[in-house]
């Protein structure tokens, strides 16, 4: 039997009082459907069973719902009862009342149970939902005063780099006029060492100009122009000092670039009462002897000692180069290049 399907059993029971030409004897009523011994307690429910069979067989199959048996009574004036799928109807000819119970079927009530289940369900995922977007919510207002702080700090340093840009270009302005100032000069000193340099490698005489390759008071040697300086020990300088020295003659601590003029300023370095020595271009940086150009010692038994720092190199005639104290205060030998004529 279908869950929708409800089968039910009518009961009819009337007054004693019915004529007696309908031919029944007294004792007992016998209606169409079911046969009710008014002597007997209680119905064998065999009978019954039997009779609602063939009574269920009479019915339209769309009156076994539950409303259409209550249409049934209300027709009838039948009292209905419907218990599950099994609708009971009794009817009262002298009362003339029809009553209607019915209770929902299993199916129905499962699929109640269903929608239930599923509107639950349904309002949970709402619940999660809206904590969800509250949650967002909050991290989006987070989110929204640290932006709000960030564009804060950054107005802040905008106006900064814009009140530092105007003084950039302020300085750039002053740096402008200080670099065009320093090319006139320049220009004129370019003219000024021009003529001084014509004036020392050219020196004007009554004969006229007459040029060396070095200026008054050098010695022009392997393309180069050297000073030697042999003064007493007031005179005598430390590196640092003899090196700043030759600087101002526009010249450097001579730079041995091959065994001859390694030769060459052995023999210019005399030894004189008084000096213990000539400085060269040549200390240790770094636990290497370097020239003052930045160039490494390439011929190493010209210094058998180690580059310790704090040390730089002398020569003199009548021994090998020596290191000693860059303190220590000796004579020096001055280095550039002679003029081409």
């Amino acid at each position: 039997m279908a869950e929708e399907d409800v089968s039910y059993a009518s009961l009819n029971i009337k007054s004693k009082k019915q004529p007696q030409s309908q031919g029944k004897n007294e004792n007992e009523t016998i209606y169409d459907e079911v046969k009710v011994n008014e002597e007997a307690k209680a119905v064998d429910d065999t009978e019954v069973e039997n009779q609602s069979e063939r009574f269920q067989q009479t019915l339209d199959k769309k009156e076994l719902l539950p409303d259409k048996a209550a249409e049934r009574c209300r027709r009838y004036q039948q009292l209905c009862c419907c218990f599950g799928t099994l609708c009971v109807i009794l009817v009262l000819s002298v009362i003339g009342v029809c009553v209607y119970f019915t209770t929902v079927s299993e199916s129905t009530s499962n699929e109640l149970n269903q929608l239930i289940s599923t509107q639950k369900e349904k309002i949970q995922n709402l619940t999660d939902l809206n904590n969800k977007l509250s949650s967002d919510k909050s991290n989006l207002t987070s989110v929204s005063m640290a932006l709000k702080n960030n564009i804060t700090t950054l107005t802040a340093e905008n106006h900064n780099l814009t009140s530092l840009n105007e003084e950039l270009k302020e300085q750039k302005k002053n740096l402008t006029e200080i670099i065009k100032n320093m090319e006139e000069t320049w220009d004129g000193l370019n003219v000024s060492r021009a003529q001084w340099s014509i004036d020392e490698y050219c020196p004007k005489t009554n004969a006229g100009r007459s040029c060396n390759n070095c200026q008054k008071g050098w010695t022009y040697k392997l393309s180069s122009c050297y000073a030697f300086s042999d003064g007493p020990p007031p005179e005598q300088l430390t590196w640092e000092d003899a090196q700043k020295h030759c600087k101002q003659m526009i010249s450097d601590l001579t730079v041995v670039s091959n065994q001859e003029e390694k030769d060459y300023v052995q023999t210019q370095s005399p030894a004189i009462s008084g000096i213990n020595g000539y400085w060269i271009g040549l200390r240790a940086v770094g636990g290497k002897w370097k020239w003052t150009d930045g160039s490494d010692l390439t011929n190493q038994a010209w210094m058998q000692q180690p580059a310790a720092d704090g040390q730089c190199v002398t020569s003199r005639q009548d021994r090998q180069w020596k290191s000693v104290n860059c303190t220590d205060r000796n004579s020096r030998i001055c280095e550039k290049k002679a003029l081409s004529v």
